[in-house]
């Protein structure tokens, strides 16, 4: 590989990760908010909390500020993989395609860059799957805070396939979330440059755009693939659980039956307020890391 061809995945890696450690609390809202109320789920049928202020002072006094931050380290691991693969494979797809066009990439191409963003997203979200379980499961409480004992715990008892629960709205969201988030992103610096150029300012208003598309577009799936992620399914000659959802489809179909479409937007808020954030941290830090080597 050339120097241009892998720094877009260590950028990636590096900004993705400083943006996890900054959103984590609000993630752990949203995924408890989330998960609460599945009326054919004993386990969380209960309405523990009414809202993202709730839920985090709620969570901060009754199991302490730590627990915000329970499922950190597998988050961690999940954007050193998810967001290396995302980022890199998206800057360098897009790069070798744009190089095939008649304008060279001096124009941004909307369909091209959807392709890429939604092909990065699916791929590097699938490879990454297990550390989303294990950051679930570990936000939610059920599991021991231990990260490889919990990694060990899931694999004994629910085996391979446990650590790939879910991935097919896992792989679903990020698709959707990255083929709108980077595409309005690149588009919207694009036509902002004229007036703010390639400053901080113009980065933070593109990835605020961005972040609001992409957090529409993406909670239903989001409460989908949580939900499947949080149950379990053990393997034979441990003590049975019945598995609540068959796949996505049928988790789709259940929860709107049960809860009402609305359900599908759980945890909405905290969503856009964690990715609004996180996308300003990470596309600041990233356009600086650019900038800098």
């Amino acid at each position: 590989m050339g120097d241009r061809d892998w720094r877009p995945f260590i950028y990636g890696g590096l900004a993705s990760i400083v943006a996890e450690f900054g959103t984590f609390p609000i993630d752990t809202t949203k995924t408890r908010l989330q998960i609460q109320g599945q009326a054919i789920d004993p386990r969380h049928v209960e309405l523990r909390y009414s809202g993202m202020v709730d839920c985090f002072v709620k969570t901060s006094r009754q199991e302490g500020i730590k627990a915000l931050y329970c499922g950190i380290w597998p988050a961690v691991l999940r954007q050193a993989t998810y967001g290396t693969i995302k980022f890199g494979t998206y800057y360098s797809l897009k790069k070798a395609l744009a190089q095939r066009r008649a304008d060279g990439g001096a124009v941004e191409h909307l369909p091209t860059n959807t392709f890429c963003a939604a092909f990065a997203g699916g791929l590097s979200s699938a490879i990454a799957n297990p550390t989303d379980v294990l950051k679930v499961r570990m936000q939610m409480g059920d599991e021991k805070r231990n990260l490889v004992r919990c990694f060990i715990d899931i694999y004994r008892i629910e085996g391979v396939r446990g650590l790939w629960r879910g991935v097919g709205p896992t792989s679903q969201r990020a698709a959707v979330i990255a083929a709108v988030e980077l595409p309005v992103y690149d588009a919207c610096k694009h036509r902002l440059k004229p007036a703010l150029g390639d400053t901080p300012a113009n980065h933070l208003a593109s990835s605020l755009l961005a972040s609001l598309g992409s957090a529409v577009a993406s909670t239903p799936l989001d409460v989908i693939r949580t939900r499947m992620m949080n149950q379990r399914n053990v393997k034979d000659g441990v003590e049975p659980c019945e598995k609540i959802y068959k796949g996505t489809i049928d988790c789709f179909l259940r929860t709107v039956r049960s809860e009402g479409p609305p359900a599908l937007y759980k945890g909405f808020v905290p969503t856009w307020l964690r990715m609004g954030p996180w996308n300003i941290i990470f596309f600041l830090s990233y356009e600086q890391l650019k900038q800098l080597y």
